[in-house]
């Protein structure tokens, strides 16, 4: 009888453990993702959510051209900078921003809202605090995951085979 009792508690032991182990190392579907740089000594950061390409049409298939696009996944993309900044010659003053972009062939809108903390679907256009026009690409690299990167003079963003970056000054 106490060995049945100890297998039992042993094999429920062993099976929540390994339930625990399994939910934990389970990658999601679009991980979080920060980009961080300081360009002319204001820190800028961009915490979004990465997803995947996955053998899908993103530009012009998954993302609407001409249409606001949330810029990432789940919750709303946000921009942050801790000194006022110019972006794409225009200020910005510093804080947080929810950030989308209007995708199109050639050119491409980006957007800095006011609105921050809602879901990434949410998008208000009378909190915009700037919008940038900046040229589009396509490349021949495919970029799997959506990435941001700041670099020394500005902001890329790159996804499947599309590209966009603003200067920031």
């Amino acid at each position: 009888m106490k060995t049945s009792t100890f297998k039992m508690l042993g094999l429920s032991g062993f099976f929540m453990m390994s339930v625990i182990f399994l939910s934990y190392s389970q990658t999601p579907a679009s991980p979080p993702k920060t980009a961080e740089g300081t360009i002319n000594g204001s820190k800028i950061t961009v915490n979004y959510s990465s997803p995947g390409v996955k053998g899908r049409q993103i530009f012009g298939g998954l993302v609407e051209l001409g249409k606001v696009w949330r810029a990432g996944a789940n919750e709303a993309t946000i921009f942050e900078t801790s000194e006022d900044i110019k972006v794409g010659g225009e200020n910005l003053p510093a804080g947080k921003y929810s950030f989308f972009i209007i995708p199109n062939e050639g050119t491409s809108t980006f957007i800095f809202n006011k609105q921050t903390g809602q879901w990434g679907t949410q998008y208000d256009e009378s909190q915009d605090a700037l919008r940038v026009n900046v040229a589009s690409q396509q490349t021949s690299t495919l970029t799997e995951n959506l990435t941001y990167e700041i670099q020394d003079d500005g902001m890329l963003v790159k996804w499947e085979y599309g590209q966009a970056k603003v200067d920031i000054e």
